[in-house]
């Protein structure tokens, strides 16, 4: 995680009030993650940082676009991102991480990187299935959906090829009934 510096915040030098820090996120990002599954990624975060004299209270907010290509039309579009994640930030003997909502720094630190809670609050902000929205209205013209729609199998009720047996066991059912 390189070039992530300005993800530091110095928390020891802060007033015990709230903090407000502003990050503009695109691909050199999450190129620092070694992540590529984003083009063109435009978000803006907002962290307020609530500093008390045992813990600090931060809660992030995320809003912008992700080009993405579409999992049916191969389509690229401009994906939304909202997402919001708050973390409680205890002091305590050593670090632990193990919930979610919750970590706890050891007393000796004095500052702490949010790289890492900015990229998985992105990450899982957005959906597995990415479909562009113009497949999902009905309006979308691409030469992949023109050829998925040629390939469709098309269930047509024929007679032609009907085994007569077929017919002979549907009889015994019915003469059971009678």
């Amino acid at each position: 995680m390189k070039d992530l510096k300005q993800f530091t915040i110095q928390y020891i030098g802060l007033k015990e009030t709230s903090h407000l820090f502003e990050y503009q996120i695109d691909n050199t990002f999450f190129e620092a993650f070694n992540f590529d599954e984003f083009y063109d990624a435009n978000i803006k975060v907002v962290l307020n940082l609530e500093k008390k004299s045992t813990l600090l209270n931060l809660h992030f907010t995320a809003t912008g676009t992700i080009k993405v290509q579409c999992d049916v039309s191969g389509e690229e579009f401009d994906q939304e991102i909202n997402a919001a994640l708050p973390l409680l930030v205890n002091f305590g003997e050593e670090f632990n991480d193990d919930n979610e909502e919750l970590l706890i720094l050891p007393y000796t630190e004095f500052q702490i990187n949010v790289a890492q809670y900015i990229y998985e609050m992105i990450v899982l902000s957005t959906p597995s299935k990415r479909v562009h929205p113009k497949v999902l209205d009905g309006t979308m013209e691409s030469e992949a959906l023109k050829k998925l729609e040629e390939l469709r199998v098309k269930k047509e009720k024929t007679t032609d090829n009907v085994d007569p047996r077929w017919d002979k066991l549907k009889n015994i059912i019915t003469e059971k009934k009678t």
